[in-house]
């Protein structure tokens, strides 16, 4: 567990995906509520994690009791899977007043968030580029129509290649879709405001890019988090902010 912290929070699986998602948190709650004082229930409705719920008690002893009594009770007609969940949930941490570790929280699991897409989407790729077994890898490959590519080894399959929006987070964020003209100046007002900030590097002989370095991961975190999307000049372009790629 990455906080050494109590968790007072129940994770459910196994859910019944054709019920909405407020009928199935006024169900959660009639039957959680009896093991202890609920401060939030989340119900995914997000076609990957359909069929899964967070139960947020106040204190942990609640969500023990919670697993141990309701554990392969039936809800709409599916025996529930429960366990607690692997980190604390933003309402508990919410409820400690601490703006600071709420924020530190947060960046936790945007990083934890951004490297499993990461993984997930390598995966894919390789399972993509993965040759069919019993055909050759030149047939059960499409040929790349690209000037100048180099030739591969026969039997050699493709890199998989992460997508930038699925990088796994590090400290230096790679900005680009910038307006002509716009430079280090403009850029250092922007990512200065983040925690960690330490310099714009812009891109001798490339206009529309820069990369922006901090002393740690967590302040590239919340410059990501706050900047991706961002109009500049008056919405004349949208600035993409991805991690840098390793």
């Amino acid at each position: 567990m990455a906080t050494g912290q109590p968790v007072a929070t129940v994770y459910v699986r196994n859910l019944e995906e054709r019920v909405k998602p407020e009928p199935l948190k006024e169900a959660l709650r009639a039957i959680f509520s009896e093991y202890g004082n609920i401060i939030d229930i989340v119900a995914k409705t997000n076609l990957k994690a359909k069929g899964q719920a967070f139960i947020v008690f106040e204190d942990p002893e609640s969500a023990a009791n919670a697993i141990e009594e309701v554990q392969g009770f039936e809800l709409f007609e599916k025996p529930m899977q429960l366990q607690l969940a692997r980190t604390r949930s933003d309402a508990t941490v919410l409820q400690t007043g601490n703006e600071e570790e709420f924020d530190a929280h947060k960046r936790r699991r945007i990083a934890e968030k951004d490297k499993k897409k990461a993984l997930e989407s390598a995966e894919e790729q390789k399972r993509l580029t993965r040759p069919i077994q019993g055909v050759p890898a030149d047939i059960a490959r499409p040929a790349k129509n690209v000037r100048g590519a180099g030739l591969k080894p026969t039997g050699a399959g493709p890199a998989a290649v992460v997508p930038d929006e699925y990088l796994p987070p590090n400290r230096i964020l790679f900005v680009q879709n910038l307006p002509e003209g716009f430079d280090k100046d403009a850029l250092t007002d922007i990512f200065s405001r983040f925690e960690g900030f330490r310099e714009v590097r812009m891109v001798p002989g490339r206009s529309g890019i820069a990369f922006v370095e901090y002393e740690a991961e967590a302040g590239a975190i919340t410059a990501k988090e706050n900047t991706a999307g961002m109009a500049l000049r008056d919405g004349e372009k949208t600035m993409k902010v991805t991690y840098q790629r390793q």
